[in-house]
């Protein structure tokens, strides 16, 4: 499947030891970039998030974040006198080494890691129950993903076949094209009354065609079209190679621009330039 690089989810979870829920959030970047969030009492499972995030997703600036909300009641048993008071007196003696203090609340010393049972529990018997909720966040964050490049990938094929039939339709007028401005060149001649060689004008016309010629240009536009289906058939990261690919399909196009003085393909050309316009929009979201 392709992959988008935005997503969301979020993952509440009500533990012994508290409330806690995950918050992972993902945007588009060049590459994998993690941003992980953690309470103090809880970094020992940094590396073991970082893993699984590096397991499922190859692109994208990804932010998880883990809140500990405390106890689900308010009851007194969460709260840890010896802490509270040991912080205090620390606090007392730092007041008595400033001048001019700011006042500690009730509030702040509450705050303190460790103070409430909640944050204070060993993370270590915390990793099981959290390390599973952060796997139901993270197959809710893959989903979504999985979702919108799914939305994605079809209308880069809508877009696709659009851009096929604008080369189908260069194609046709290629020849008629080159007859035209063959016959134009010859006019023109003509009416200067030249007296030329008539086999050396013949390979200066056929140089000339040569050079406005853009069959290999359409040639190379339908091969980037069959291997773009193909990229997203076949799934799987694949935003840099396509990224690649739509860099292909504007130099092509601005080379038959270049080429062509007919007003109906430049018509088409630049309906072409905005379709792949589009198309590049839509893979800067790929994974």
């Amino acid at each position: 499947m392709i992959n988008s690089m935005t997503g969301f989810s979020r993952h509440a979870m009500t533990l012994d030891a508290g409330v806690f829920d995950w918050e992972l959030k993902s945007v588009n970047h060049r590459y994998l970039e993690l941003r992980i969030h953690l309470p103090d009492h809880l970094r020992s499972l940094e590396g073991a998030v970082r893993n699984r995030l590096k397991g499922r997703l190859a692109r994208g600036k990804v932010d998880a974040v883990l809140r500990d909300r405390g106890q689900a009641d308010s009851s007194p048993e969460a709260f840890d006198p010896d802490r509270a008071q040991a912080l205090i007196g620390a606090c007392m003696a730092i007041e008595r080494m400033m001048r001019s203090p700011a006042p500690v609340s009730p509030l702040d010393v509450l705050r303190w890691p460790g103070v409430l049972q909640g944050a204070a529990d060993d993370g270590e018997a915390l990793a099981e129950p959290l390390l599973a909720g952060f796997d139901t966040a993270l197959d809710a964050l893959v989903g979504m993903r999985t979702t919108e490049g799914a939305a994605l990938a079809d209308g880069m094929r809508t877009r696709l076949d659009a851009l096929a039939g604008h080369a189908r339709s260069i194609r046709a007028r290629r020849q008629p094209m080159l007859d035209e401005q063959r016959s134009r060149i010859l006019a023109r001649i003509h009416e200067l009354d030249l007296n030329l060689d008539p086999k050396r004008l013949e390979q200066e016309v056929a140089l000339l065609a040569q050079r406005m010629d853009i069959a290999e240009e359409l040639d190379r536009i339908d091969g980037h079209v069959a291997a773009v289906h193909e990229i997203l058939d076949l799934g799987g990261p694949s935003g840099r190679r396509l990224d690649f690919l739509m860099q292909e399909f504007n130099r092509e196009a601005n080379t038959i621009s270049s080429k062509s003085h007919d007003l109906e393909i430049t018509r088409a050309t630049v309906e072409m330039k905005v379709l792949i316009e589009q198309l590049r929009e839509q893979v800067q979201n790929l994974e």
